[in-house]
């Protein structure tokens, strides 16, 4: 015959009773109080065989549940899957209102799923403790969560892969492993904004640095890309669709190059956003309303923007046969939609094409690299590291921070100028690039050399 679930029950009053449960070999106590107000009940082990040690600690929970239901702090615990599933629910519901962008979203939810919920798991989050969070980077480290196939943005269905053996693994990057401690720690400060945990339990620790920088291009390196897209890869291809594709990509290369946006703001212009104009002597500049990081500026650009955004322009009607809208992306799909991936693939064929996905380092290239490089030439051009944090949208500090590597050595003309013997040279004789963030100039107009 089955034992009873509850044995010895006592009630301590209304709503309160301990008992020992009949389906274990302890005589540990457990108390069950009904939460006001509410109609459930919550079970807690007391851990103590004394019968009076266990009636004072029954009566101490059930003034914490009655403290808690007063002041409106949940009584029943949430795991930190929970947590950070809600969390993620308010991201998405703030793309709505335009707080973040849907991209930015995608990467919380993707640092949540793929990595810190298999991590915490189902962990009561106010079991979490500071050893968890100082624990991630070595658990991360040899952890990484499978790859998806992805879609080319060319076709319809997955690329096939043959022969392919299977990747050895390769550790997190620290600039990973910190944007995810980054979602770990916001998730603890929203569980402690919502009274799930006390403030005190949002975690404080150091996060590893993000040694890994995308490089930028040197002058040389810049002038050989902007040639060979120019003059062998972007009209390669025999498909017209093809061919569209990569002179959408290159002349988004050049955009960024000589703007310095970000990726989340050129995936978020709009043609409304875009304001050409003139100086008191005649040459054309273009003013862009950026948005990114939930933050609004004014961007400035040479007239050589000009003339990209208006071959830009020109492949949106070819496709569309019409001009965009006020409302329409600047950098769009041959379908006339945001090109959210802003053509990434197509530009890592580029890259690859020219042996320039490399520099000197083993981190790939990206597109944020032409925001990189336009930074680092427009530091060795002089410009007041305060202008250019203002252009950026950043802070002085990141300047100096982020790009404090940038060698005396690409300073010295700037350096020796004054030196006998030293004959300071102008933009190109040393084989510097086309007109990144320089005045507007035609592709085919060569650097002259200053007597």
């Amino acid at each position: 015959m089955a034992k009873p679930f509850l044995t010895d029950l006592q009630k301590l009053k209304n709503g309160l009773i301990i008992f020992r449960r009949g389906d274990v070999q302890h005589k540990n106590w457990y108390c069950r109080i009904k939460v006001p107000e509410s109609g459930r009940y919550k079970t807690i082990s007391l851990r103590t065989a004394d019968v009076r040690e266990a009636t004072d600690k029954a009566f101490e929970f059930d003034g914490d549940i009655r403290f808690r239901v007063k002041h409106q702090v949940p009584v029943f615990d949430k795991s930190f899957a929970e947590v950070a599933a809600e969390f993620s629910a308010l991201q998405k519901r703030n793309v709505g209102i335009g707080k973040i962008t849907d991209h930015r979203w995608k990467t919380v939810d993707g640092h949540i799923r793929l990595h810190l919920i298999p991590y915490v798991g189902n962990i009561q989050i106010t079991s979490l403790t500071r050893d968890k969070w100082s624990e991630y980077p070595f658990w991360r480290k040899e952890h990484n969560a499978p790859k998806v196939q992805k879609k080319h943005p060319l076709h319809k269905k997955l690329k096939e892969i043959k022969n392919k053996e299977p990747e050895e693994h390769k550790a997190a990057s620290n600039g990973s492993i910190r944007a995810e401690m980054i979602t770990f720690r916001a998730i603890m400060t929203y569980a402690a904004s919502r009274g799930y945990i006390r403030e005190n339990q949002v975690p404080k620790g150091d996060m590893p640095e993000n040694k890994n920088r995308r490089e930028a291009f040197n002058a040389e390196e810049w002038r050989s890309l902007h040639t060979f897209a120019r003059t062998k890869w972007k009209d390669a291809p025999s498909s017209h669709l093809h061919v569209w594709y990569r002179n959408m990509a290159y002349n988004f290369m050049l955009i960024m190059g000589n703007t310095g946006m970000r990726n989340s703001e050129a995936r978020s212009l709009k043609w409304r956003d875009v304001d050409i104009r003139k100086t008191k002597d005649g040459r054309s500049f273009v003013v862009m309303n950026v948005r990114g990081k939930g933050k609004y500026r004014e961007l400035i650009a040479a007239g050589n923007v000009v003339d990209y955004l208006d071959r830009v322009k020109a492949l949106f009607k070819e496709a569309r046969s019409k001009e965009p809208t006020s409302e329409d992306a600047v950098f769009t799909t041959f379908e006339g939609k945001s090109a959210k991936s802003l053509y990434d693939s197509l530009i890592r064929d580029l890259l690859t094409s020219c042996n320039l996905l490399y520099g000197a380092t083993t981190i790939p290239r990206s597109i944020y690299s032409f925001r990189h490089t336009y930074a680092t030439f427009r530091l060795m051009e002089g410009i007041d590291v305060y202008f250019l944090a203002k252009q950026m949208g950043t802070s002085v500090k990141m300047i100096e921070d982020y790009y404090g590597h940038i060698a005396p050595a690409k300073n010295a003309e700037r350096i020796l100028a004054g030196v006998p013997g030293w004959e300071p040279l102008t933009e190109g004789a040393d084989g510097t690039a086309l007109p990144v963030n320089r005045k507007a100039v035609s592709d085919e107009d060569k650097p002259k050399r200053r007597r």
